[in-house]
Protein backbone atom coordinates (compact mmCIF):
# COMPACT_ATOMS: atom_id res chain seq x y z
CA UNK A 1 0.00 0.00 0.00
CA UNK A 2 1.47 3.61 -1.17
CA UNK A 3 2.58 5.44 2.19
CA UNK A 4 0.79 8.97 1.86
CA UNK A 5 3.07 12.01 3.82
CA UNK A 6 2.91 15.49 4.33
CA UNK A 7 5.34 17.57 3.29
CA UNK A 8 7.17 20.50 5.38
CA UNK A 9 8.10 23.42 3.53
CA UNK A 10 10.54 25.65 5.90
CA UNK A 11 10.94 28.15 3.02
CA UNK A 12 7.24 29.25 4.00
CA UNK A 13 6.27 28.60 7.23
CA UNK A 14 7.95 29.61 10.90
CA UNK A 15 9.12 26.31 12.30
CA UNK A 16 6.45 26.53 15.42
CA UNK A 17 3.71 26.38 12.44
CA UNK A 18 5.18 23.78 10.89
CA UNK A 19 5.51 21.97 14.18
CA UNK A 20 1.88 22.24 14.66
CA UNK A 21 1.29 21.18 11.34
CA UNK A 22 2.75 17.84 11.31
CA UNK A 23 1.18 16.81 14.62
CA UNK A 24 -1.74 18.05 12.80
CA UNK A 25 -1.03 15.83 9.97
CA UNK A 26 -0.25 12.95 11.98
CA UNK A 27 -3.47 13.14 13.69
CA UNK A 28 -5.63 13.97 10.32
CA UNK A 29 -4.24 10.32 9.19
CA UNK A 30 -0.71 10.76 7.22
CA UNK A 31 1.35 8.02 7.40
CA UNK A 32 4.43 10.12 7.57
CA UNK A 33 5.61 13.54 7.02
CA UNK A 34 8.95 14.83 5.14
CA UNK A 35 10.43 18.59 5.32
CA UNK A 36 13.05 20.48 3.09
CA UNK A 37 16.38 21.77 4.64
CA UNK A 38 16.97 25.41 3.13
CA UNK A 39 19.88 28.05 4.28
CA UNK A 40 16.90 30.67 2.38
CA UNK A 41 13.62 30.62 0.67
CA UNK A 42 13.62 29.76 -2.89
CA UNK A 43 11.44 33.92 -3.26
CA UNK A 44 11.65 37.00 -0.56
CA UNK A 45 7.55 36.35 -0.86
CA UNK A 46 7.96 32.64 1.00
CA UNK A 47 10.26 34.41 4.14
CA UNK A 48 11.63 31.77 6.24
CA UNK A 49 13.90 28.95 6.70
CA UNK A 50 14.38 27.54 9.78
CA UNK A 51 17.25 24.89 10.51
CA UNK A 52 15.71 21.60 9.79
CA UNK A 53 18.09 19.54 11.96
CA UNK A 54 16.54 21.37 15.57
CA UNK A 55 13.18 21.24 13.97
CA UNK A 56 13.24 17.51 13.54
CA UNK A 57 14.50 16.76 16.73
CA UNK A 58 11.13 18.13 17.92
CA UNK A 59 8.83 16.77 15.65
CA UNK A 60 9.93 13.34 16.07
CA UNK A 61 9.64 13.98 19.56
CA UNK A 62 5.53 15.13 19.04
CA UNK A 63 4.70 12.68 16.59
CA UNK A 64 4.85 8.65 16.12
CA UNK A 65 4.94 8.48 12.43
CA UNK A 66 8.25 8.46 10.25
CA UNK A 67 9.44 11.96 9.14
CA UNK A 68 12.46 12.37 6.75
CA UNK A 69 14.67 15.11 5.48
CA UNK A 70 16.03 16.28 1.47
CA UNK A 71 19.30 17.82 2.52
CA UNK A 72 23.05 18.23 0.55
CA UNK A 73 25.67 18.05 3.05
CA UNK A 74 29.01 18.71 1.23
CA UNK A 75 29.61 21.82 1.25
CA UNK A 76 27.49 23.86 3.87
CA UNK A 77 27.42 20.83 5.63
CA UNK A 78 30.82 18.72 6.32
CA UNK A 79 29.98 15.29 6.09
CA UNK A 80 31.14 14.15 9.22
CA UNK A 81 28.81 16.59 11.02
CA UNK A 82 26.08 15.21 8.85
CA UNK A 83 26.98 12.00 9.64
CA UNK A 84 26.71 12.55 13.41
CA UNK A 85 23.32 14.77 12.86
CA UNK A 86 21.95 11.36 11.26
CA UNK A 87 22.94 9.05 13.70
CA UNK A 88 21.89 10.98 16.51
CA UNK A 89 17.97 11.74 15.21
CA UNK A 90 18.47 7.57 14.81
CA UNK A 91 19.68 6.65 17.76
CA UNK A 92 17.06 8.42 19.55
CA UNK A 93 13.56 7.64 17.38
CA UNK A 94 15.44 4.00 15.88
CA UNK A 95 13.07 3.15 12.45
CA UNK A 96 11.71 6.62 11.99
CA UNK A 97 14.16 8.65 10.27
CA UNK A 98 15.53 8.58 6.92
CA UNK A 99 17.57 11.20 4.86
CA UNK A 100 17.48 12.14 0.88
CA UNK A 101 20.70 12.68 -0.04
CA UNK A 102 21.17 15.47 -2.72
CA UNK A 103 23.94 17.44 -4.64
CA UNK A 104 22.82 20.85 -3.36
CA UNK A 105 21.85 24.64 -4.37
CA UNK A 106 23.88 27.68 -4.75
CA UNK A 107 20.62 29.29 -3.05
CA UNK A 108 22.00 27.36 0.25
CA UNK A 109 25.81 26.86 0.03
CA UNK A 110 27.48 30.05 -1.67
CA UNK A 111 27.50 31.60 2.17
CA UNK A 112 30.44 29.47 3.08
CA UNK A 113 32.24 31.46 0.10
CA UNK A 114 33.33 29.08 -1.23
CA UNK A 115 33.13 28.76 -5.16
CA UNK A 116 29.92 26.44 -6.19
CA UNK A 117 31.27 23.84 -8.18
CA UNK A 118 30.68 22.78 -12.05
CA UNK A 119 28.23 19.76 -11.83
CA UNK A 120 30.34 16.93 -12.33
CA UNK A 121 31.93 18.20 -9.50
CA UNK A 122 29.22 18.31 -7.24
CA UNK A 123 28.24 14.79 -8.25
CA UNK A 124 31.95 13.29 -7.71
CA UNK A 125 31.60 15.19 -4.49
CA UNK A 126 28.39 13.88 -3.47
CA UNK A 127 29.82 10.51 -4.00
CA UNK A 128 32.56 10.75 -1.43
CA UNK A 129 30.33 12.45 0.74
CA UNK A 130 27.74 9.62 1.05
CA UNK A 131 30.97 7.10 1.19
CA UNK A 132 32.28 9.06 4.45
CA UNK A 133 29.02 9.21 5.87
CA UNK A 134 28.08 5.60 5.25
CA UNK A 135 31.60 4.40 6.89
CA UNK A 136 30.99 6.83 9.78
CA UNK A 137 27.79 5.54 10.34
CA UNK A 138 29.31 1.95 10.59
CA UNK A 139 31.56 2.89 13.02
CA UNK A 140 34.75 3.15 11.94
CA UNK A 141 37.15 6.02 11.88
CA UNK A 142 37.79 8.31 8.61
CA UNK A 143 40.23 9.44 6.83
CA UNK A 144 40.53 11.25 3.51
CA UNK A 145 42.13 13.86 0.85
CA UNK A 146 39.90 13.96 -1.84
CA UNK A 147 37.36 16.89 -2.90
CA UNK A 148 35.86 15.74 1.17
CA UNK A 149 38.94 15.93 3.34
CA UNK A 150 38.30 14.19 6.91
CA UNK A 151 41.06 13.82 9.38
CA UNK A 152 40.22 11.12 11.80
CA UNK A 153 36.61 11.52 11.88
CA UNK A 154 34.50 9.43 14.13
CA UNK A 155 31.08 9.50 15.49
CA UNK A 156 30.44 8.02 18.85
CA UNK A 157 26.88 7.71 19.35
CA UNK A 158 25.46 5.29 17.46
CA UNK A 159 22.25 3.76 16.21
CA UNK A 160 21.82 0.11 15.98
CA UNK A 161 20.70 0.32 12.54
CA UNK A 162 22.21 3.50 10.34
CA UNK A 163 19.02 5.39 9.02
CA UNK A 164 18.31 5.51 5.71
CA UNK A 165 20.16 7.13 3.21
CA UNK A 166 18.13 7.79 0.05
CA UNK A 167 18.61 9.61 -2.95
CA UNK A 168 17.02 12.97 -4.07
CA UNK A 169 16.82 12.46 -7.93
CA UNK A 170 14.90 14.18 -10.67
CA UNK A 171 16.48 12.25 -13.60
CA UNK A 172 16.83 9.31 -14.95
CA UNK A 173 20.60 9.50 -15.10
CA UNK A 174 20.81 10.76 -11.07
CA UNK A 175 18.15 7.91 -10.63
CA UNK A 176 20.75 5.10 -11.96
CA UNK A 177 23.97 6.38 -10.61
CA UNK A 178 22.14 6.36 -6.89
CA UNK A 179 21.70 2.70 -7.41
CA UNK A 180 24.91 2.09 -6.75
CA UNK A 181 24.62 3.32 -3.18
CA UNK A 182 21.08 4.37 -2.29
CA UNK A 183 18.13 2.61 0.02
CA UNK A 184 16.10 4.07 -2.31
CA UNK A 185 15.33 7.60 -4.08
CA UNK A 186 12.99 10.38 -3.73
CA UNK A 187 11.73 12.26 -6.75
CA UNK A 188 9.60 15.38 -7.98
CA UNK A 189 6.02 14.98 -9.45
CA UNK A 190 6.57 14.61 -13.24
CA UNK A 191 4.75 13.24 -16.36
CA UNK A 192 3.52 9.82 -15.90
CA UNK A 193 6.15 8.64 -18.38
CA UNK A 194 9.05 10.79 -17.06
CA UNK A 195 8.31 8.98 -13.54
CA UNK A 196 8.07 5.86 -14.70
CA UNK A 197 11.67 6.58 -16.73
CA UNK A 198 12.87 7.43 -13.41
CA UNK A 199 12.10 4.68 -11.32
CA UNK A 200 12.96 2.10 -13.87
CA UNK A 201 16.10 3.34 -14.23
CA UNK A 202 17.05 2.93 -10.95
CA UNK A 203 15.26 -0.33 -10.65
CA UNK A 204 17.34 -1.75 -13.92
CA UNK A 205 20.36 -0.52 -12.33
CA UNK A 206 19.85 -2.78 -9.42
CA UNK A 207 18.12 -0.07 -6.98
CA UNK A 208 15.55 -1.67 -4.77
CA UNK A 209 14.94 0.66 -2.35
CA UNK A 210 11.14 2.68 -1.98
CA UNK A 211 10.66 5.23 -4.66
CA UNK A 212 8.79 8.52 -3.19
CA UNK A 213 7.16 11.13 -4.89
CA UNK A 214 6.78 14.93 -4.05
CA UNK A 215 3.66 16.81 -5.05
CA UNK A 216 3.30 20.16 -4.88
CA UNK A 217 -0.12 21.28 -5.35
CA UNK A 218 -2.16 24.03 -4.14
CA UNK A 219 -6.14 23.53 -2.56
CA UNK A 220 -8.34 26.95 -1.86
CA UNK A 221 -12.06 27.16 -1.54
CA UNK A 222 -12.33 28.10 -4.55
CA UNK A 223 -10.16 27.40 -7.61
CA UNK A 224 -9.22 31.27 -8.46
CA UNK A 225 -8.21 30.92 -4.77
CA UNK A 226 -6.06 28.13 -5.35
CA UNK A 227 -4.17 29.50 -8.59
CA UNK A 228 -3.38 32.85 -7.15
CA UNK A 229 -1.83 31.30 -3.82
CA UNK A 230 0.04 28.73 -6.54
CA UNK A 231 1.59 31.79 -8.30
CA UNK A 232 2.40 34.36 -5.24
CA UNK A 233 4.02 30.99 -3.88
CA UNK A 234 5.48 28.66 -5.86
CA UNK A 235 6.26 30.09 -9.14
CA UNK A 236 10.15 29.53 -8.99
CA UNK A 237 8.97 26.15 -10.07
CA UNK A 238 9.53 27.29 -13.75
CA UNK A 239 12.77 28.16 -13.32
CA UNK A 240 14.35 25.57 -15.23
CA UNK A 241 16.44 22.91 -13.13
CA UNK A 242 19.66 23.82 -14.81
CA UNK A 243 19.38 27.23 -13.55
CA UNK A 244 18.31 26.67 -10.32
CA UNK A 245 21.14 24.96 -9.21
CA UNK A 246 23.22 28.06 -9.85
CA UNK A 247 20.90 31.15 -9.12
CA UNK A 248 22.27 32.56 -5.41
CA UNK A 249 19.65 34.55 -3.93
CA UNK A 250 15.71 34.46 -3.51
CA UNK A 251 15.89 37.74 -5.28
CA UNK A 252 17.17 36.18 -8.38
CA UNK A 253 14.61 33.61 -8.54
CA UNK A 254 11.91 36.59 -8.22
CA UNK A 255 13.78 38.44 -11.22
CA UNK A 256 13.12 35.37 -13.53
CA UNK A 257 9.87 35.08 -12.58
CA UNK A 258 8.81 38.48 -12.12
CA UNK A 259 6.62 37.98 -15.44
CA UNK A 260 5.23 34.64 -15.20
CA UNK A 261 1.43 34.61 -15.45
CA UNK A 262 -0.85 32.45 -13.12
CA UNK A 263 -2.20 30.11 -16.19
CA UNK A 264 2.03 29.26 -16.81
CA UNK A 265 2.57 28.05 -12.97
CA UNK A 266 -1.27 26.08 -13.14
CA UNK A 267 0.87 24.06 -16.11
CA UNK A 268 2.98 22.52 -13.17
CA UNK A 269 0.87 21.49 -10.94
CA UNK A 270 -3.16 20.82 -9.79
CA UNK A 271 -4.25 24.22 -8.29
CA UNK A 272 -8.06 23.71 -7.47
CA UNK A 273 -10.57 23.85 -4.71
CA UNK A 274 -12.45 20.31 -5.91
CA UNK A 275 -10.41 17.31 -3.82
CA UNK A 276 -11.37 14.60 -6.32
CA UNK A 277 -9.46 16.40 -8.90
CA UNK A 278 -6.45 15.95 -6.39
CA UNK A 279 -7.45 12.45 -5.96
CA UNK A 280 -7.50 11.50 -9.51
CA UNK A 281 -3.95 13.36 -9.82
CA UNK A 282 -2.46 11.50 -6.73
CA UNK A 283 -4.14 7.89 -7.63
CA UNK A 284 -2.51 8.17 -10.58
CA UNK A 285 0.88 8.29 -9.30
CA UNK A 286 -0.44 5.62 -7.03
CA UNK A 287 -1.01 3.77 -10.13
CA UNK A 288 3.10 3.70 -11.20
CA UNK A 289 4.18 1.73 -8.52
CA UNK A 290 5.65 4.44 -6.32
CA UNK A 291 6.08 3.36 -2.68
CA UNK A 292 5.46 6.75 -0.81
CA UNK A 293 3.86 10.07 -1.93
CA UNK A 294 4.35 13.16 0.21
CA UNK A 295 1.98 16.41 -0.66
CA UNK A 296 3.04 19.84 -0.50
CA UNK A 297 -0.11 21.99 -0.71
CA UNK A 298 2.21 25.50 -1.50
CA UNK A 299 -0.32 27.47 0.49
CA UNK A 300 1.07 29.24 4.08
CA UNK A 301 -2.31 27.67 5.81
CA UNK A 302 -1.84 24.40 5.96
CA UNK A 303 -4.91 23.56 8.45
CA UNK A 304 -7.49 23.49 6.17
CA UNK A 305 -5.63 21.63 3.88
CA UNK A 306 -4.63 18.67 6.12
CA UNK A 307 -8.24 18.76 7.03
CA UNK A 308 -9.88 18.32 3.67
CA UNK A 309 -6.98 15.84 2.36
CA UNK A 310 -7.92 13.38 5.46
CA UNK A 311 -11.28 13.12 4.97
CA UNK A 312 -11.51 13.38 1.19
CA UNK A 313 -8.57 12.09 -0.16
CA UNK A 314 -6.24 9.99 1.92
CA UNK A 315 -8.68 7.00 2.35
CA UNK A 316 -9.11 6.79 -1.50
CA UNK A 317 -5.57 7.65 -2.77
CA UNK A 318 -4.73 4.44 -0.37
CA UNK A 319 -6.93 2.20 -2.09
CA UNK A 320 -5.50 3.14 -5.45
CA UNK A 321 -1.83 2.46 -4.36
CA UNK A 322 -3.35 -1.20 -2.80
Amino acid sequence: MTIVGFHASHEQLPPGALLHAVKLAEEAGFDAAMCSDHLEPWSVRQGHSGYAWSWLGAALEATRFSLGVVTAPGQRYHPVIAAQKIATLGQMYPGRFWAAIGSGEAVNEHVTGDPWPEKEERDARLAETVDVMRRLLAGEEVTTDGLIRVDRGRVWSLPEVPPPLLAAAVSTETARDAAAWADGIITIDQSPDALREVMDAYREAGGDGPVAVQVHLSWAHTDEEALAIAHDQWRQSLVPAHLAWELERPEEFDERTAEVTPEQVAETLVASADTSRHLDHLAGIAELGVDRIFLHHVGTEQDAFIHAFGERVLPDLREAGR
